[in-house]
């Protein structure tokens, strides 16, 4: 979905030809992993940054079409929403000092685009979802004016028929909202982990990372409150997926096989099985047409693009034009601070190498449907949640967290041979927020206890933590 499209209104033709080049690229997709032709580098981390651009109200400010020429600048691209960014760091080999290496990468990138941004009188600022979003900023006019964008506003509303989508999110309270299109996507943003892995060790840790799920979007939560209302503690899993709810082909198009979802089960062999999953059975929403070789897969990979589950298998290339598999991991909220990221990053990565290299292959050591029920408690409840742990048992997953899951995350760092100060730097952040419980969705929720519910302040007052570059941990409210 990176890339823009010449045209946003399609034929029967269209549809009729994409459907045709995408089965012929998954066959051949399938050939290559057959034959072994991928990529055996198998790690190479990198991130997502999404960003918003906010006035110095701290009300969304629909600017990044302006910042965007002004920055001119190809690591900074624009989101759905006029008031998003994304903000790109080059991958990096993952060992040594390479956590420090994408740290200060980021964090270049990100003073030089907060420079842009003052001097148009503008804020970036990292939220899973901004507290002073209203209902009123989720409109089509604030839609980034990119065609992909809209053609897949109107090709989602058609796959439902016209039917408005309805969010509807219980947690602390209620929330109810219909929108008739997909701008409540573009209230969820989030910090995305890349990881290349090896073909031959893919699936293991694709699985690895569906496990993984639960543990770092509680570590990371940071959206409690939309449109001023408190929910879940990483309400932004709800809202994505309500926000895009459009399902598979004919009477499967509301059923359980849903866009934007958790996923259907581990894969058994390898990551085709997914990219046979998405021809057999999600129906094709961008059927633009490619003047390029077959075995660039773009019918493939713009397809893929479109079905957004939380753990993501990606394609794409060496530099030497090697193809190659990456895992996206979607469940970390943006924020509190970019050191926070990198902690979240740290203990992913190692945890997911952990899990994939134990002598018992990870879909043997949870069932999925406890991997699944752990995820969804993990964003209702954050590390108070009470999930299913290696053996079976129903346990607090702080304290799983404490005496299992963040030292396996240490030993997989090892296994990287990631330097030991990087270790310690890192996970001693994640050690700290979990121990004293103060994630950003604690932060959030503790400063309207004791100030009380005013978006903007709360929001002001974020973002002067933010800008101090201390984890959330160390935040004074």
């Amino acid at each position: 979905m990176g890339d823009e499209i010449s045209v946003s209104r399609f034929t029967k033709k269209d549809y009729d030809r994409f459907h045709r080049a995408l089965s012929q690229e998954t066959e051949l997709l399938l050939k290559w992993i057959e034959k072994g032709s991928l990529s055996e580098i198998r790690a190479v981390g990198g991130f997502e940054q999404e960003i918003w651009l906010t006035q110095k109200n701290f009300l969304p400010a629909p600017e990044n079409e302006a910042l965007l020429n002004r920055l001119n600048d190809p690591y900074v691209t624009p989101e759905l929403a006029k008031f998003n960014i994304e903000l790109n760091v080059d991958p990096e080999p993952l060992q040594g000092n390479s956590l420090s290496v994408l740290h200060s990468r980021l964090q270049e990138n990100w003073e030089r685009t907060q420079k842009a941004a003052q001097a148009m009188d503008l804020n970036l600022m990292i939220t899973g979802i901004l507290p002073t979003l209203r209902d009123e900023d989720i409109t089509i006019q604030n839609m980034s004016s990119m065609n992909r964008y809209h053609a897949l506003n109107e090709q989602v509303m058609h796959a439902r028929k016209g039917k408005p989508l309805v969010l509807d999110i219980v947690g602390q309270a209620h929330l109810k909202s219909e929108h008739s299109d997909v701008m409540l996507e573009s209230a969820a943003t989030s910090f995305q982990v890349h990881r290349q892995i090896d073909q031959h060790r893919a699936a293991a840790y694709y699985n690895a990372a569906i496990i993984c799920s639960a543990p770092s979007v509680a570590v990371a939560a940071n959206s409690p409150y939309f449109f001023g209302v408190d929910l879940w503690e990483e309400t932004r899993i709800p809202l994505f997926e309500q926000a895009v709810e459009v399902g598979g082909y004919g009477s499967a198009s509301q059923g359980p096989v849903r866009r934007v979802s958790f996923g259907t089960g581990y894969v058994k062999h390898h990551l085709g099985e997914c990219f046979k999953e998405n021809l057999e059975h999600f129906p094709v929403l961008l059927p633009v047409t490619f003047d390029t070789p077959q075995d660039e897969l773009r019918y493939l990979r713009l397809h893929n693009g479109t079905i957004w589950r939380w753990n993501r298998p990606l394609l794409g290339f060496d530099e030497d034009g090697t193809p190659h598999f990456r895992i996206e991991h979607r469940v970390i909220a943006a924020g509190p601070s970019l050191i926070d990221e990198l902690a979240n990053a740290a203990f992913f990565l190692g945890l997911q190498e952990a899990l994939a290299t134990q002598e018992k292959p990870p879909e043997k050591m949870l069932d999925f449907s406890d991997a699944k029920s752990n995820f969804y408690s993990a964003a209702r409840k954050g590390i108070h949640a009470s999930v299913v742990d290696f053996d079976g048992k129903r346990v607090s997953l702080k304290q799983w967290l404490l005496t299992q899951l963040i030292p396996f995350a240490i030993r997989g760092l090892e296994s990287l041979k990631i330097d030991r100060d990087e270790i310690e730097h890192y996970m001693e952040i994640i050690k700290a927020r979990v121990s004293t419980e103060r994630t950003g969705a604690h932060w959030q929720r503790q400063f309207v206890k004791s100030n009380g519910p005013d978006m903007h302040a709360l929001a002001e007052r974020y973002y002067q933590n933010q800008c101090a570059g201390k984890p959330v941990h160390e935040w004074e409210r």
